[in-house]
């Protein structure tokens, strides 16, 4: 009886092996047909905030254009959605015309919460968290929350963002 338990594991072992080797290579599959996120990582030192944005506020006056401060850290797994949300074909072409995209590190939550805060958002109801400037640098809106369950939400939910604050 044990033998022909242990003759069955063997001969299944390989179908099992073969089936989760199949199947890692589908979800690889579909990972590589998504959009790949445009850096490893997304988010520059916490002390880069005030001198980009100061820069991106110029870019925005010469361009016509608004500023999109995106406050995350890399570790933030809907931050990483959202990222790979704005460079989908259907939201990168509306992003680059209309906005000149900051992306602000707010360390583990306990960096750069004066400059969510100088822009109407409360980091500390999570991230990702978005501000819309003008282009002389004042807040048109600032949200807190309204993306932190990004990864259960569609692109159109960007598009749509984007569409209203171009």
């Amino acid at each position: 009886m044990q033998n022909k338990k242990n003759t069955r594991r063997r001969l299944l072992a390989p179908s099992l092996r073969s089936w989760f080797a199949g199947a890692v290579v589908l979800g690889a599959g579909a990972l590589a047909a998504q959009q790949p996120l445009p850096h490893a990582h997304i988010y520059p030192e916490v002390a880069a905030a005030q001198a980009d944005i100061a820069a991106a506020v110029q870019t925005a006056r010469r361009e016509h254009k608004r500023v999109l401060l995106d406050f995350g850290g890399d570790w933030c797994g809907d931050c990483q959605v959202l990222n790979v949300y704005f460079h989908q074909p259907d939201n990168l072409p509306l992003l680059e015309k209309n906005f000149v995209l900051v992306d602000v590190n707010v360390g583990r939550i306990d960096q750069n919460l004066e400059v969510g805060a100088r822009y109407g958002v409360d980091l500390k109801k999570g991230v990702p968290a978005l501000a819309v400037l003008n282009d002389k640098g004042v807040s048109l809106y600032g949200q807190s929350g309204q993306f932190s369950d990004m990864r259960h939400m569609e692109s159109s939910s960007v598009h749509d963002f984007l569409e209203k604050w171009k």
